[in-house]
């Protein structure tokens, strides 16, 4: 059974301190912490601006033994400087982080992938990985134009970064996702959704962000993408659902979310 994260996504009403306190109750072995929003005017907790917020954070972390596995979100855009990350990159550090997410929303994919490059080379002093997302909706929309750019980054801490309801939406294909070296594979994210897929791209979003399903409850092939990806790396349970969030606590639904991400592993790999 792999490692599993507690996905800021899945209960992102928590700042850090009380994630870490959620994921050590249900018996996660890691958390991703969002700094940085999503979306312009998104939530976000910016722990490199709150020193405070910070120490408690990192006490929470040591008192439970749960590891920071990944940092939220680089969503790169046209006017996105890569010399602003310098406190990103201390506090993710001081965290223990490993992995950092990254997407692309600039449209002109050769600035970005020059910047994703010199992103990789500053976050690498630092000791952290810069694992690209392909997501539907931005400019890098699925896996092979991910894979694509990193691999032309050329830096050792690049890395692709699946998310099972993306890989899906994207109409991503296994047989490209086996053929990705394992070395570019540091972790990936968790969730499940419907079979069919939304009719525009505004529901696909608000889905995304918004409306996803505990794995093994939908109707994606969860099965088969879990044999495909290595099974040595964590596993980010990614879960938000608003819905059920107005009857249901962070920690019943983070639970929840973990029982049925082991459930489906078992069955994938017994």
């Amino acid at each position: 059974m792999p490692k599993f994260s507690l996905a800021a996504l899945t209960v992102l009403e928590l700042a850090p301190p009380e994630l870490v306190e959620v994921a050590a109750s249900c018996g996660y072995d890691h958390v991703g912490i969002r700094l940085l929003p999503a979306v312009p005017g998104g939530l976000a907790y910016p722990l490199m601006d709150d020193e405070t917020a910070l120490k408690e954070t990192l006490a929470r972390l040591d008192a439970s033994g749960i590891t920071v596995a990944d940092l939220e979100v680089v969503a790169f855009r046209e006017e996105t400087d890569v010399a602003g990350f310098s406190a990103f990159f201390e506090t993710g550090a001081r965290l223990g982080a490993k992995n950092i997410l990254v997407a692309g929303y600039d449209p002109d994919l050769n600035r970005f992938a020059d910047r994703y490059a010199r992103f990789c080379e500053a976050a690498a002093k630092h000791g952290l990985t810069a694992d690209l997302e392909f997501m539907p909706w931005t400019s890098v929309p699925d896996l092979r134009t991910a894979d694509r750019i990193v691999a032309q980054s050329g830096q050792p801490n690049a890395g692709v970064l699946v998310d099972a309801l993306h890989f899906d939406r994207s109409n991503s294909l296994l047989g490209e996702l086996v053929r990705i070296p394992a070395e570019r594979l540091h972790y990936w994210q968790l969730c499940d959704g419907p079979a069919a897929r939304p009719a525009t791209t505004e529901e696909m979003m608000h889905a995304a962000r918004f409306e996803r399903m505990f794995p093994g409850q939908g109707g994606i092939d969860l099965v088969s993408l879990i044999k495909a990806m290595p099974r040595d790396i964590p596993v980010s349970i990614e879960v938000p659902t608003a819905t059920l969030a107005k009857t249901l606590n962070a920690e019943a639904r983070a639970r929840r979310a973990l029982e049925a991400a082991r459930k489906i592993i078992a069955l994938a790999l017994p």
